[in-house]
């Protein structure tokens, strides 16, 4: 059989919450395949309710991902083409289908993606935080040691910091941000989307205050943005011995004007702006 006669496995991204947002490509691509492999296939049958679908379904998830991956591709090989659908957004994300996907691009098979709603990149578009350059970490450990250790791993990094969170664990998460990270500003989105949909500013002492003050506010799926950590400015080695030289000369009653011949003579540069760098440190002394 050629390439031309292989099935495509199409990576649909499916609704956060509000179906509506369903694009028409993928509502037509999840009733043209021969098979859709979903994470929970309780779940996506409201889905296929929805939009009349009667497609088959195999459950595919965590447990049972590397199990698949004969099964899926002995259908591509067939010809039939298949759609790859989380509970909800985008799959990989957070979600399984990465060691799917991984294995069938090895052999060759072809993958389409068809991008649709994103918690993570929905979240970000509307937190006021810089998007420019972004971290994302998908959920934190289970446990706050483990937990602890990922924050402060993370804490020097200056991209705003992504990640998801549910709602059991929520609070302790926000207490270890607020332990390792201090004040730093968080937005916290919850239940995207959906009828609820939340977010909150502010440190994570101010959004565990505004939990205990309305405990609804600790409902849901969260995606916690944090502010990544401001830039630090150190001064280079040789700016510091510079620094040392002038000092060492204003200490031994050198005039700032001779000061700054003395430096531009030995380490180069405009006398101008040695006599303005000589002058800072004087005023600063």
């Amino acid at each position: 059989m050629s390439d031309v006669d292989l099935g495509t496995l199409y990576v649909v991204a499916t609704p956060i919450g509000n179906l509506e947002d369903l694009s028409p490509r993928a509502a037509r691509l999840l009733g043209d395949v021969s098979l859709i492999a979903a994470e929970d296939t309780r779940h996506s049958a409201r889905l296929l309710r929805h939009l009349g679908l009667t497609v088959p379904m195999l459950s595919l998830h965590e447990h049972n991902e590397s199990a698949r991956i004969e099964q899926l591709d002995e259908r591509l090989i067939r010809g039939e083409s298949i759609a790859l659908i989380s509970d909800a957004g985008t799959p990989l994300i957070s979600d399984p289908g990465f060691v799917l996907v991984r294995e069938l691009r090895a052999r060759g098979r072809r993958i389409v993606p068809v991008p649709g709603p994103c918690a993570l990149v929905a979240a970000l578009s509307a937190a006021g935080l810089p998007t420019d350059r972004f971290l994302f970490q998908g959920f934190l450990p289970a446990r706050t040691g483990p937990r602890r250790q990922r924050l402060e791993r993370l804490a020097a990094n200056q991209e705003t910091l992504v990640f998801y969170e549910s709602p059991h664990r929520i609070r302790d998460t926000l207490k270890d941000i607020e332990a390792v990270l201090g004040e730093r500003h968080l937005v916290l989105a919850r239940e995207l989307t959906k009828s609820f949909e939340t977010f909150l500013d502010g440190s994570a002492a101010v959004l565990l205050a505004c939990m205990e003050s309305d405990p609804d506010q600790a409902r849901g799926e969260f995606v916690i943005m944090v502010a990544g950590a401001e830039e630090r400015v150190e001064a280079d080695a040789a700016s510091l011995e510079a620094d040392a030289l002038l000092a060492a000369l204003l200490a031994e009653g050198v005039g700032v004007k001779q000061a700054a011949a003395v430096a531009a003579r030995l380490l180069g540069g405009a006398k101008k702006a040695w006599y303005e760098r000589t002058q800072a440190l004087k005023e600063a002394r």
